[in-house]
């Protein structure tokens, strides 16, 4: 919630910080191809993409994509917009 509202005000920098602090709880409590983690590397990735550091909202970005496709149906919209970043 707080990295979206930084993101949504621009501070991105300190918005990095409050998703990365998610996902570091996130990666220690869902498993490895949970879709709400592929959301969490989505959200970091959108924060790069904004900042214009387009290699690291990549690796973010195919995170995502990675877990979306092993844990959701091939039509799953998710997974469409995961198409979209990359």
């Amino acid at each position: 919630m707080l990295g979206m509202l930084k993101g949504d005000q621009g501070k991105y920098p300190e918005a990095v910080k409050f998703y990365e602090k998610d996902l570091e709880i996130s990666e220690k409590t869902l498993s490895a191809d949970d879709p709400q983690l592929a959301a969490r590397y989505n959200n970091i990735g959108q924060v790069y993409d904004n900042m214009g550091e387009y290699s690291k909202a990549l690796e973010y970005y195919e995170k995502s994509h990675k877990i979306y496709e092993i844990s959701l149906p091939p039509t799953h919209p998710n997974l469409a917009s995961s198409y979209n970043n990359i």
